[in-house]
């Protein structure tokens, strides 16, 4: 792996007369592998090997959120490449100290970026490209409605791949007409969401500011980021009180949780099985009870 990013790195003109000196694995998951590079000059560097659709996908997310996002509050990694390697690609960044400490700044700093984004942003909700969250598709389009775009490129996507599993149309097509509807009648603006918010992307730095990775970003509904703060933990209360401070959420949202983090659980139901799709199932049953 290291000869093979020398040379990638080299012809992308990244070095810039260095030599790589280190190169150490940092993990990896289902969707690629992590490295940290060294460089002669003291330089570090962040690589990301995956499937070059998902590198593009999660570059353009992370140039919105950093190009949306206050700097003293949050770091959203800047890319410096997206470079052929193998058959794969590799995203480079420059490399960042991640601690456990204080997540008020997040809160603030997710907050304003929200808030700025719907203040300028384009008015209707959606992407103008396919994505993926985690492995799992996330389709372009555009709605002029909240409740529209999340049943149409969000849930009906997701509930088809789960009848590969077993889950009826039945159980689920009814239900798609009322909450878009339902969540129509709330009407929020459209913000760029960071859309993949657990706490594996999310950290904070040692100068207590905010750092935001991976993202599955969109222009959607501010409370998909929140509501999947709460989906898996790892989030501490600071985050909310960081958050209310700057824009608190309005009222119901706490009804919409559920709903919102459907998409997540069925996209976990649909790639990795398990107790996601009893869940998935429970919430249906939930909806079908409160909608119908």
């Amino acid at each position: 792996m290291r000869d093979q990013l020398e040379r990638a790195l080299a012809t992308a003109d990244l070095l810039q007369g260095r030599k790589l000196v280190g190169v150490r694995s940092v993990g990896g998951s289902s969707v690629g592998s992590t490295w940290r590079l060294s460089l002669s000059d003291g330089e570090e560097l962040f690589v990301k090997v995956a499937q070059t659709a998902n590198l593009l996908a999660e570059q353009s997310g992370l140039q919105a959120l950093r190009h949306w996002s206050d700097p003293a509050l949050i770091e959203v990694p800047q890319v410096l490449g997206c470079i052929p390697l193998s058959g794969q690609s590799a995203l480079v960044m420059a490399w960042w100290d991640a601690s456990k400490g204080d997540q008020f700044r997040l809160g603030q700093g997710l907050a304003q970026l929200h808030r700025a984004s719907a203040a300028a942003g384009p008015g209707c909700f959606g992407w103008d490209h396919d994505g993926f969250i985690g492995l799992g598709p996330q389709p372009s389009g555009w709605c002029d409605n909240w409740g529209d775009a999340f049943t149409q490129l969000r849930l009906h996507p997701q509930l088809c791949l789960a009848m590969q599993w077993g889950l009826a149309a039945q159980d689920w097509e009814p239900l798609l007409g009322p909450i878009a509807a339902w969540l129509n009648r709330h009407a929020p603006e459209p913000c760029l969401v960071h859309g993949d918010l657990w706490a594996g992307n999310a950290a904070v730095l040692a100068d207590g500011r905010g750092l935001l990775i991976d993202p599955a970003s969109w222009w959607a509904d501010r409370e998909v980021d929140l509501a999947m703060t709460r989906l898996f933990g790892g989030f501490s209360r600071r985050l909310m009180e960081g958050y209310s401070s700057e824009w608190p959420l309005p009222a119901g949202a706490e009804q919409r949780v559920e709903t919102l983090n459907l998409y997540h659980l069925l996209n976990h139901a649909n790639l990795f099985g398990g107790g996601y799709q009893q869940r998935s199932r429970e919430i249906l049953t939930d909806l079908r009870l409160s909608l119908l």
